[in-house]
């Protein structure tokens, strides 16, 4: 009886969500990279065609401050994420300020910042059932699909590169709409990883590819940057 065990031990090494979230975190915690900028290419669609494109300037320190710039940083156009809160500027003024923890901050690095306890319960928070894992294939490469039993499409679902334990694939249902986010073309950076190319589908219609550009990881940020009442002082 000892060689089947073994056997299927090695197999399968992680039994379920809670697992594999704990092997990411003990792989990127303390390792991850705390700060990140870019430039990127938004380019957005309709009905499969290319409708516009714009340049946007981001910036991030994890957990949970992302801001993004949108056309030209002296515009006054961008966004502000801090904490639980998103802060929308229109020409310089602020227009409205919502409650967004924005999920992909937390997903693509801000987990690691947290305690595998908080990271896990935030997990849960977010929908995706830890008690559900299975092994798929994605482009070619084998993945981790957490969240989902095999077969199971329509429910939230993280794909994790089984390799180097990344995001390669979100699907997440709310308010009657299927979100879809794909990642490609990773790139290994200060102790991390971060995506350079981003998919995002609606209903299952592309409607936005960002490809991104000048990927510093760990560069000084001011702190005023990400903060709303200090905006316009500086890009």
């Amino acid at each position: 009886m000892i060689i089947p065990i073994f056997l299927v031990s090695l197999a399968h090494p992680y039994m379920d969500g809670k697992d594999l979230v704990k092997k990411m975190h003990a792989r990127y915690a303390g390792k991850w990279y705390r700060s990140f900028t870019f430039d990127q290419t938004t380019q957005f669609y309709r009905n499969d065609s290319l409708k516009g494109e714009q340049t946007w300037y981001e910036a991030l320190v994890f957990p949970d401050k992302f801001r993004i710039d949108f056309g030209e940083p002296d515009s006054g156009n961008a966004v502000i994420y801090k904490g639980d809160s998103a802060y929308n500027f229109r020409k310089g003024k602020l227009r409205s300020v919502r409650k967004d923890e924005n999920d992909l901050t937390f997903l693509l690095g801000g987990m690691y910042f947290f305690t595998l306890d908080q990271a896990l319960q935030k997990l849960k928070a977010l929908g995706y059932d830890l008690d559900k894992l299975h092994e798929d294939s994605w482009k070619g490469k084998p993945v981790f699909v957490l969240g989902a039993g095999k077969g199971e499409l329509n429910i939230n679902q993280l794909w994790i590169d089984r390799d180097n334990l990344y995001l390669v694939r979100m699907v997440k249902f709310e308010g009657g709409r299927k979100e879809e986010a794909i990642f490609d073309n990773h790139q290994l950076l200060g102790g991390g990883w971060t995506e350079t190319k981003c998919d995002f589908y609606f209903n299952d219609k592309l409607v936005q590819v960002e490809t991104y550009h000048n990927c510093k990881a760990n560069v000084p940020l001011d702190e005023r940057l990400f903060d709303p009442t200090f905006f316009g002082q500086g890009h």
